[in-house]
């Protein structure tokens, strides 16, 4: 079996590519905004459940609850810590890693080979799977399926750093 070495370099982002991009960072930033207003509308009602105890614990009979204020604390101390934690995780992993792309303006093009070629006639699309450890496969047009086949060299181009996938050569 032949042994396929991974071959990349980085090249400058085109213009069309860069406002694609911050097309992209605008949507992410706003999704981001509206999941952080979620976290903090939860943070703050759910310790409001957890909040209320019993006066007498075990006496199941004629239980009276009343409202403790160290316990709503302690429960509002805890889920901004965990939604502060699952926040910046996401954030790194998502909106980071696109402002990154904009701030460096690259793109990796990746010499890859294509493994097996497939057509899916339910939605008349044709596909290439790659050896690429970034893109798996990736729809190509009608021409290019018939003309390349499996074991053929192709290029294809992605942001550096989210791996967005923006085309093939």
């Amino acid at each position: 079996m032949q042994q396929l070495q991974l071959y990349r370099y980085n090249e400058p982002l085109v213009p069309e590519e860069l406002s694609f991009l911050r097309r992209k960072e605008v949507r992410e930033r706003q999704q981001f905004k509206k999941v952080i207003r979620i976290f903090a509308v939860v943070s703050c009602i759910i310790p409001l459940g957890a909040c209320w105890v019993p006066d007498e614990p075990f006496n199941r009979l004629d239980q009276h609850y009343h409202f403790s204020l160290l316990h709503y604390f302690a429960g509002l101390l805890f889920m901004c810590c965990f939604a502060g934690a699952v926040i910046y995780i996401s954030y790194r992993r998502t909106l980071f890693r696109v402002q990154e792309d904009l701030k460096y303006q690259t793109k990796t093009i990746e010499r890859t080979h294509i493994t097996r070629k497939q057509y899916m006639p339910l939605n008349n699309t044709y596909y290439f799977y790659l050896n690429s450890p970034n893109k798996l496969s990736i729809e190509v047009g009608q021409n290019d399926y018939q003309t390349m086949d499996q074991g053929d060299e192709l290029n294809i181009e992605y942001t550096t750093y989210s791996k967005l996938y923006l085309g093939y050569f």
